[in-house]
């Protein structure tokens, strides 16, 4: 359950300035794009305010474990969840449904589509209302069960596992019972919840992506309805007859309104379809509204808040559901790599007897453990109520790296020429395992905003009353080495002066990771001592780039990427140490020293070597628990 503060709890009372918009306006930037920027600033803060203080970025693990004086392992471990009868039947049911309909051909329609009648099997299974409580006609599964389902749906269809986490993530499931009242809540729900309502989130624009303040739709009330004027664009599940979470601007606020469509195009509304590589067995489309009425009761309030705290809010579970996406379908890559290392034969032999394959295949292996231990890590999180923004980030960006890797340079160069013919995985796939880079936020610009949340406390706390201070002085080019500018920031400065120094002479606690296996050990106590002194290096960057650190978009990439690295190393060895598996904590070892040089950047050695590929052919030789039950694709051209 969400820890969020109760609205009569929470305030709606506003920063007296906002530091992001001075400081981009006294680093030179335009009065606009300070403005905007301001405004993103501004709705992070709103989501913020809604969860208590224990849950917030400040309390987070990673947060904890950068700028605290210890890592709060605990935060970092895996933790059991039971799964009740009832929940497990619709997950056994809803994987049936998929299987039955693949079996007989009826999973897609003649439009190469999902089927009307599988979406409407998978209703009667309860699979769209894995998410929604009982008590609106839903499973009411925690996050963490839904989420390590949908990587099982992955490796029987992605597109439905793709579904599900739409419907329920980034739909109208989540914006619905997070933030709609009681009316909103007992009028769709149960629809959404027995699938007679499958739903998107209507938020990109053809001209808003990343800057989500150049948003274009606008809602004017008029009498009992607003009016709707705009266009979006990338809609996924979205056609005619769904419900939507369209955002859309009122009086020039960010808001959502949970909107119907219509079931054929009229006047009012029309979709603009298009030819998209990926997403090709879902419906993608854009949408038109003109003069399209939707009731004044369907707008979701948001005290403290506005349109965009709702989209940042389902967008930390889409993120860690495309993670569980990805551990699926890279599972469904080994599946259907090991039978064709068995069958293809060079020189006499068959190649998953050559290191380099072995390699590839114990490297792929790696990839789904970490990806495991990061979803399982973050859904937990996430249903113990931390916001979780960060972490969840670092599940969406491994996840889908992880898979366009695996792809191209594991399961394509694996099968050589025939992965180009029709009808194999990777030829007819290739754009769904590449497009997740792009989904739910393109990686690196994710990577940005990743250290922006990291930085936010300490900036504010230590270089925002420098920041004020300099404000207040109208110094344009502050040099701390110019005796004037340095006595107009002294007194703003003696704050990070006492902080400098105190952790130059306490340092931090290291960590004892006793009772786990050697090898796991040593990673996750170099993951963690690393977390502690990366606060150097982050301060360090504000310390050089001060008021155009913005600007430098390629070291915040960076730095944000040591610290996924060194996070994921961390939550990947201690996940694998508490299963007890052997193949699974070679795996994670794999995973970890590659993380490791990643880190570092020093060249792999024979260990590395020595371990990956003794892994792989265990793994050849022996399968591997985490495919079993899926069925490989046929060998292509089997001569």
């Amino acid at each position: 359950m969400t820890q969020m503060l109760k609205p009569e709890e929470q305030t709606t009372t506003p920063r007296d300035d906002n530091f992001v918009e001075v400081a981009l306006r006294l680093s030179g930037k335009s009065e606009e794009e300070a403005r905007t920027t301001g405004e993103m600033d501004r709705a992070d803060d709103q989501l913020e305010k809604m969860f208590d203080k224990k849950y917030q970025t400040i309390g987070s693990p990673i947060h904890k474990a950068v700028w605290d004086d210890e890592v709060d392992v605990d935060l970092f471990k895996p933790h059991p969840t039971q799964v009740d009868e009832h929940t497990q039947r619709v997950m056994d049911h809803s994987i049936d449904v998929v299987r039955r309909h693949k079996a007989a051909g009826t999973l897609l329609n003649e439009q190469n589509k999902i089927s009307q009648q599988a979406l409407q099997d998978l209703a009667q299974a309860g699979y769209w209302g894995m998410l929604v409580d009982r008590s609106f006609g839903g499973a009411g599964a925690p996050f963490r069960v839904f989420s390590k389902f949908l990587t099982r749906m992955a490796t029987v269809d992605p597109t439905v596992a793709g579904l599900g986490s739409v419907h329920g993530c980034i739909g109208a499931v989540d914006p619905i019972r997070a933030f709609g009242n009681d009316e909103q809540q007992a009028q769709y729900l149960p629809k959404l919840a027995d699938g007679e309502k499958l739903s998107g989130f209507a938020l990109t624009e053809p001209a808003a992506g990343s800057d989500l303040t150049a948003l274009k739709t606008t809602a004017v009330l008029d009498g009992d309805d607003y009016v709707v004027n705009g266009e979006k664009l990338f809609i996924t599940n979205a056609t005619f007859g769904r419900t939507i979470g369209l955002v859309c601007k009122i009086e020039g606020i960010p808001a959502v309104l949970i909107a119907d469509l219509p079931k054929e195009e009229n006047e009012q509304f029309h979709l603009v379809k298009y030819g998209i590589h990926a997403l090709r067995h879902s419906y993608n489309n854009g949408l038109v509204f003109k003069d399209f009425r939707v009731p004044k009761k369907n707008l979701l309030a948001v005290p403290a808040g506005d349109g965009l705290t709702i989209a940042y809010h389902g967008l930390n579970r889409g993120r860690v559901a495309l993670c569980a996406t990805a551990a699926g379908t890279m599972r469904l890559m080994m599946a259907n790599m090991l039978p064709w290392a068995k069958f293809r034969r060079t020189y006499g032999n068959p190649i998953d007897t050559r290191e380099l394959v072995q390699k590839r295949i114990g490297k792929l292996a790696g990839m789904i453990v970490a990806a495991d231990a990061l979803v399982d890590w973050t859904s937990w999180l996430l249903d113990e109520g931390f916001r979780g923004e960060m972490e969840c980030i670092i599940a969406k960006i491994f996840g889908s790296e992880s898979q366009k890797e695996a792809a191209i340079e594991l399961f394509m160069k694996t099968h050589g020429g025939r992965a180009f013919l029709h009808g194999h995985l990777f030829g007819d796939y290739v754009h769904e395992f590449l497009a997740p880079c792009i989904y739910e936020g393109e990686g690196e610009m994710l990577g940005m905003a990743f250290l922006k949340s990291l930085i936010k406390d300490h900036g504010r706390k230590y270089y925002e009353p420098i920041g004020k201070a300099i404000a207040k002085a109208g110094i344009k080019n502050p040099n701390p080495m110019n005796p004037m500018h340095a006595w107009a920031i002294k007194d703003a400065a003696i704050p990070y002066l006492g902080w400098r120094i105190a952790q130059n002479l306490n340092g931090w606690k290291k960590l004892n990771f006793g009772g786990m296996s050697d090898v796991l050990a040593e990673h996750a106590s170099y993951a963690a001592n690393e977390l502690q002194s990366s606060r150097f290096a982050v301060d360090g960057l504000m310390q050089k780039y001060q008021l155009k650190l913005a600007d430098r978009q390629c070291s915040m990439a960076d730095a944000s990427l040591r610290i996924q690295n060194l996070v994921t190393m961390l939550v990947t060895a201690l996940w694998a140490d508490a299963q007890g598996n052997e193949l699974h904590a070679t795996a994670a070892d794999v995973m970890c020293q590659e993380l490791k040089q990643r880190i570092t950047g020093r060249k792999l050695g024979a260990k590395y070597y020595r371990t990956v590929t003794k892994l792989g052919a265990a793994i050849a030789e022996g399968g591997y628990s985490d495919i079993a039950g899926i069925d490989p694709e046929p060998i292509l051209m089997k001569y």
